[in-house]
């Protein structure tokens, strides 16, 4: 990696846009220039890059306030979009005050189950606001997952109990109601709360007991399904795990969060075809393949107009530092098209 740049102009602006566009789709680019000025990218791609973006998608200023909010009123603005402004201007203010790391202690716990809203993208600005060590958006992040929180249910009474991850997968392809539910093409999170509204799938999703080695292991089960189908919504378990991994030292306790995840990731099954998971055999085939190094895979991503070729390019790198699997190498080159 080499030396950062300080952030440009254009990350500034970005941080005054809108949390999404429409129609209720997430806006990646503070998170995206975050990245690309990770991987090394000039600030004057990136400032084409967000040109580009805010152009193509449409993408909104931040809408007017309407009325302040505080310490005793801001929960009466959880999943209200039209509060943007009121909960970013107070979550703003609150991480100044208590320092960024101070901020995600006191107020992610309790927001924690509604880590659904906007298909887990304010769970990324978080991320992106820890990787960059900016406290501005930390507020921002926070402000995100306030205004478009949205409850994944988890039953943690359910009788039957599994360590592995992979078991609540697999209860998703029999789940009444998963293969017949409308399926939505452009917004994943209305197929989330689609799947975590079905009769039994709050006791499915609860039956999860996390155990030390549970984050790895699903890890390693998003890197397979991602492999397998290089399907959009399961880059988002890539790139989700990434983020809540990168959040987690900023928790006193990070452990309830990953069923959270999890839940969603499960819930994304149907929308993904109900795919059939690699062989062991299969995926050392796979990580056999020959890609090139990251730099040059860096340099692609970059060179992408596509925030997602840029999102799971970087996390995929974060990632194998982490986990030490290649796999994660060749799925990023097989993303921004070096190899097949």
């Amino acid at each position: 990696m080499t030396a950062l740049l300080p952030h440009g102009p254009a990350f500034i602006r970005a941080q005054g846009d809108s949390f999404e566009f429409p129609y209720l789709l997430a806006n990646h680019a503070p998170m995206v220039l975050e990245a690309m000025r990770q991987m090394g990218a000039s600030n004057a791609r990136i400032a084409d890059w967000y040109a580009a973006y805010v152009a193509s998608k449409n993408v909104p200023p931040q809408a007017p306030p309407q009325g302040t909010l505080n310490a005793d009123t801001w929960r009466g603005a959880l999943g209200d979009r039209a509060r943007e402004a009121d909960l970013r201007d107070f979550f703003t203010a609150e991480a100044a005050r208590l320092g960024p790391d101070g901020a995600i202690r006191l107020y992610l716990p309790e927001m924690a189950q509604g880590m659904a809203g906007s298909a887990i993208h304010p769970l990324m600005r978080m991320a992106y606001g820890v990787i960059g060590g900016n406290t501005a958006e930390i507020g921002h992040a926070l402000g995100y997952w306030a205004a478009t929180y949205l409850h994944v249910p988890l039953d943690h009474s359910a009788t039957a109990r599994t360590h592995d991850p992979l078991d609540v997968i697999a209860g998703v392809y029999t789940l009444p109601g998963a293969d017949s539910y409308q399926v939505e093409v452009d917004l994943l999170w209305h197929n989330i709360r689609a799947v975590c509204g079905l009769p039994g799938f709050a006791s499915l999703a609860g039956s999860l007991d996390m155990a030390p080695d549970t984050p790895r292991q699903m890890a390693a089960a998003a890197l397979a399904l991602y492999a397998q189908t290089m399907d959009f919504s399961a880059l988002h378990a890539v790139t989700g795990l990434h983020w809540l991994r990168t959040i987690a030292p900023h928790l006193d306790d990070p452990v309830p969060l990953y069923p959270v995840l999890w839940a969603i990731i499960a819930s994304l099954i149907p929308k993904i075809g109900f795919p059939t998971l690699p062989t062991a055999e299969a995926l050392e085939v796979m990580r056999q393949t020959p890609a090139p190094n990251w730099p040059a895979i860096f340099a692609a991503a970059c060179a992408s107009d596509d925030e997602h070729d840029i999102s799971l390019t970087f996390s995929a790198y974060q990632e194998q530092q982490i986990w030490g699997d290649p796999l994660y190498q060749v799925v990023a080159a097989r993303r921004v098209g070096l190899i097949t």
